[in-house]
């Protein structure tokens, strides 16, 4: 890890997307490289369940990393999908909502919710706490992000990169910018550090070339990146995603 004054960062390596739809396990890849776990990018292509309109979802993306043997957990921001009432009692201490009490919860709203991708993205998250995944709805804010990168900890997040990259709207036939028939369009990125003093954070980006730069790696300031996140809940994403290796001792957060 790198710290000079109040920039803290470390050193995430990222591949380019093979595509448009593949930013999610090409992420996830990523962060497993980096805790030294090396599985081919095809493979993890091929293992992540995909949507029928292209792209994947972060749930199943965990999902894919508890099933090898890792830690999960989501900070969710999609109120499509979970009710705040859900976390009441996690939001005044920072304690993950009964794993139990959410599964009921997401079975009882897909009984009166048909809608085909909150239907899937329901079964996912009932099966991510089913294989030992922790769910919260945190105050999403500088120190939340903080308190991962600073422990060397990436973050994958999804989120709107029509804003991120504040570009047009895209026609999800054929992903072409247009401003009056497109619709926001969704992304994976990864946190890997923070300049407290420049409020930016790092972003390690597999999508190339990106409008913010010829680079995988650039900063953003931490307001966008927030606003960002959260505005991606037009396309089921607005979350964070944090693996780290079972029993991993030194950088586990306690927020």
């Amino acid at each position: 890890m790198m710290e000079h004054g109040l920039r803290n960062e470390f050193k995430f390596d990222i591949q380019a997307q093979p595509d448009d739809t593949t930013c999610g396990p090409t992420c996830l890849q990523a962060v497993y490289s980096y805790f030294e776990d090396e599985i081919p990018l095809p493979q993890v292509i091929a293992e992540v369940p995909g949507l029928a309109a292209g792209g994947t979802l972060a749930v199943l993306l965990g999902d894919h990393a508890l099933r090898r043997g890792y830690d999960a957990t989501i900070y969710t921001y999609n109120l499509e999908v979970f009710d705040p009432s859900w976390f009441q009692q996690d939001s005044k201490s920072a304690k993950p909502a009964d794993r139990d009490f959410l599964i009921e919860r997401l079975a009882a709203q897909r009984k009166h919710k048909p809608w085909m991708k909150l239907q899937t993205e329901s079964a996912a998250y009932a099966e991510f706490l089913r294989l030992g995944g922790t769910i919260r709805m945190h105050e999403l804010n500088a120190q939340l992000i903080r308190g991962y990168l600073k422990k060397s900890i990436p973050i994958l997040t999804g989120l709107s990169s029509t804003y991120l990259y504040f570009t047009k709207r895209e026609v999800p036939e054929n992903c072409k910018p247009d401003d009056v028939r497109g619709c926001p369009c969704g992304h994976f990125v990864v946190l890997c550090g923070y300049d407290k003093q420049a409020r930016t954070v790092s972003v390690a980006d597999p999508y190339l070339p990106n409008p913010l730069g010829e680079e995988h790696h650039y900063d953003v300031p931490v307001d966008r990146l927030i606003a960002a996140i959260l505005l991606g809940v037009l396309t089921y994403d607005a979350n964070l995603l944090v693996i780290e290796p079972k029993n991993r001792v030194q950088g586990r957060s306690t927020l």
